[in-house]
């Protein structure tokens, strides 16, 4: 693995706190690395499903079933992108939670 994909990977990753739907995006239609593809549509398509879900817990916080999802989420949200930079930089293969269908 060359050390741009690995960077790219990494971009894509950290991309969860300043860009987290652009930057993927953008990163999916430029790169020719079938791996740096994967991740980048693995990265956009766990952003747009988080989002959902913190949202539905957010909603559901009002009657107090929600909070335990939500911070679940919100844990899983800031982990996991953090997982794939640290396995990024070891060059180790990272699947997204929930996404592992997308290959």
């Amino acid at each position: 693995m060359d050390s741009q994909s690995s960077g790219l990977k990494i971009l894509v990753h950290a991309s969860t706190w300043f860009a987290p739907v652009l930057l993927p995006l953008i990163v999916y239609f430029l790169s020719s690395n079938s791996d740096v593809k994967r991740i980048s549509l693995q990265a956009l398509i766990f952003h747009f499903l988080m989002g959902i879900l913190i949202g539905i817990s957010v909603f559901f916080s009002f009657i107090l079933v929600g909070l335990p999802f939500l911070i679940v989420f919100g844990v899983i949200y800031l982990v996991a992108p953090i997982i794939g930079i640290i396995r990024a930089t070891q060059n180790r293969h990272f699947q997204y939670p929930f996404l592992g269908f997308i290959k």
